[in-house]
């Protein structure tokens, strides 16, 4: 049974299958006046409905479901704001939806361009995908917002990017700028879901205002527990968008996935994230881009190593960071570091406990914060670097952050699409 909420007003569509309950703010509709499985449910952007699906369901992330949004393309010209993580099955969604009919007529990618085989941080230059021959543009270097030229003849926007959860990782930012566009220009983009690996807890400073940047945009922690819809539709209601516009959003929501859902990712999200394991502990170790400790970088297994030339000898591993595909510069390059072997640590979620240790043990500390904005900008806060120096814990560093992290996860509730975790 469907539950639909007012229309009329502008905000979050939600395609939703075989909801369990309601909303709590929406009538009810009966079973012999509910709409078909291709219509929208709507709601407002302050008040996005759960998604509670059965248990038993099998996973499908939104781009499966063409059931769901199919019709929304049919007779439009579409732009698709995708990278390699975009696929159903092993097909590229491009492909796919090029095969069914779907005019698109753009590909956006964001950094590490469309294939996902740029190197962090490179300049992404326009081109021509070889295999559809359609435009594909660069949402990643000088213009990261789509301007009115490159929307001009396009009716709708499809995003669908895998995110890994951390405010830091610029996929988020990328969907920001989009949506931001589009509200300007007033065209639609639909989000198709997919489940958010470091889903399953929130933890982490919430962003201050003075140090919003493309490597943090929102006032959110550093694990934010959000899937890309659901960040999308809380961009939407809290009005983060420039001058405070909405745009006109759908989602489709992933069947079958709760945040207490343990996901690994059938591809690799970025070049420098190859395994589940360098995802699960990329929000802790991003933190050290600020610093000069290498998260290996440059090595067969970045974001599983960590280690720097100003760390004592004594530690257990080393490796020598070299240049690579994913790493054409990678920090400390061709210097010997010394640090740890990551690959056999178990779950640990968002810690502060590596940072600490490798700051206390440096035998430069001077040095250890590459800039102190540089550091803050991840972190979200100069008041976490500022505690490190004067030797306070892990524990005293969390009293800190806690009064934001609480109000964050009570705003959070306003827009999740799936069941808690516990």
């Amino acid at each position: 049974m469907y539950s639909i909420l007012p229309t009329g007003l502008l905000g979050l569509t939600l395609l939703l299958a075989d909801c369990a309950r309601p909303p709590q703010s929406a009538p009810a509709v009966s079973p012999a006046a509910s709409a078909p499985t291709e219509a929208p449910l709507r709601a407002t952007a302050a008040s996005s409905p759960q998604a509670v699906l059965p248990a038993a369901e099998t996973l499908r992330t939104g781009a499966e479901q063409f059931e769901r949004y199919l019709l929304l393309l049919k007779g439009k010209r579409v732009g698709v704001v995708v990278n390699q993580t975009a696929r159903v099955g092993k097909a590229f969604l491009v492909d796919t939806l090029l095969a069914k009919g779907v005019g698109v007529k753009v590909i956006f990618g964001p950094e590490h361009g469309f294939r996902g085989e740029a190197a962090d941080g490179a300049t992404i230059k326009d081109g021509k995908d070889a295999r559809s021959g359609l435009p594909a543009l660069s949402l990643y270097g000088a213009t990261k917002k789509p301007t009115p030229e490159m929307l001009k003849d396009i009716d709708v926007l499809v995003f669908d990017i895998q995110d890994v959860g951390a405010r830091f990782y610029t996929f988020i930012s990328t969907m920001h700028y989009v949506m931001e566009a589009a509200a300007e220009q007033n065209k639609e983009v639909i989000i198709l879901d997919r489940p958010n690996p470091n889903g399953w807890y929130v933890d982490g400073p919430v962003l201050e205002p003075a140090f919003k940047t493309f490597v943090g945009m929102h006032p959110i922690p550093v694990v934010h527990g959000l899937t890309v819809g659901e960040l999308a539709g809380m961009i939407n209601g809290e009005k983060w968008l420039a001058g405070g516009k909405q745009c006109k959003l759908t989602v489709v929501p992933v069947a079958g996935y709760t945040h207490s859902t343990r996901y690994d990712l059938p591809e690799r999200p970025s070049p420098n994230l190859p395994t589940p394991h360098s995802v699960a502990l990329y929000p802790a170790l991003c933190l050290f881009e600020g610093t000069d400790v290498s998260v290996g970088r440059g090595t067969a297994t970045p974001f599983e190593v960590i280690g720097a030339p100003t760390q004592p000898s004594t530690r257990p591993f080393r490796f020598t960071p070299t240049p690579n595909p994913g790493s054409t510069s990678p920090p400390q390059n061709g210097k010997l570091c010394y640090g740890q072997d990551l690959r056999q640590v178990g779950d640990i979620g968002f810690t502060l406990k590596y940072l600490l240790d490798y700051y206390q043990q440096s035998t430069n500390k001077e040095k250890f914060f590459l800039s102190d904005r540089g550091f803050d900008r991840l972190m979200g806060t100069a008041t976490v670097r500022q505690q490190i120096i004067a030797g306070k814990s892990e524990a005293e560093i969390r009293q800190g952050w806690e009064p934001g992290l609480t109000a964050y996860k009570v705003m959070r509730k306003k827009y999740l699409l799936y069941p808690d975790f516990k």
